[in-house]
């Protein structure tokens, strides 16, 4: 079991329980999923991006991501239905926990000039969402092996209800938030 759903069961479930009042354990707020996506429009030209992005993704999170296509033809965009437009990752339990703690810990500490993660990002259903502007924070990533510097997006789901019992989870979790 990874340090960060020990850190979980022992301390940040049963202080939810206790500043929430809840009646029953399976009120508490957890975190359900995590969902790592890269839209790249540059890959409609060159295929070779989206195979870029997926080993950087998979060298990241350390599961093999899929491959996101196009719903709808848009004529503006040049873009034709079927033509892949971005990678997506969705993570669940354990490597959940060891990719949430790795990111907390290793990588946002990385970003230069940062001073936490904005605290106004919540959806008011309890799910968080935040953009990093490079892949180059992750330590796995080597800056002579990439191709382009590409952002990503990153949406905690949790179980919570409103988003100040989200925030309280993911702060407990050791998330970063700017004050």
């Amino acid at each position: 079991m990874s340090n960060l759903k020990e850190l979980y069961v022992k301390e940040v479930a049963p202080a939810l329980m206790k500043q929430f009042n809840y009646k029953s354990v399976m009120q508490i707020p957890k975190l359900e999923k995590v969902v790592v996506n890269v839209g790249c429009s540059e890959a409609k030209d060159n295929s070779k991006v989206i195979e870029s992005v997926v080993e950087d993704i998979k060298k990241i999170t350390g599961q093999q991501p899929i491959v996101c296509k196009a719903k709808k033809s848009v004529a503006n965009f040049k873009l034709r239905e079927g033509m892949p437009i971005g990678v997506k990752v969705t993570l669940r339990g354990e490597r959940m926990y060891e990719f949430v703690d790795r990111l907390f810990n290793v990588a946002l500490p990385r970003v230069r000039d940062f001073h936490g993660i904005n605290g106004n990002s919540f959806d008011g259903r309890g799910n968080y969402s935040f953009g990093i502007k490079e892949q180059l924070i992750f330590p796995e990533i080597e800056y002579d092996k990439i191709d382009a510097i590409r952002g990503m997006d990153i949406s905690f789901v949790t179980t919570a209800h409103t988003d100040e019992e989200a925030k309280v989870l993911l702060k407990s979790l050791g998330a970063p938030f700017a004050n």
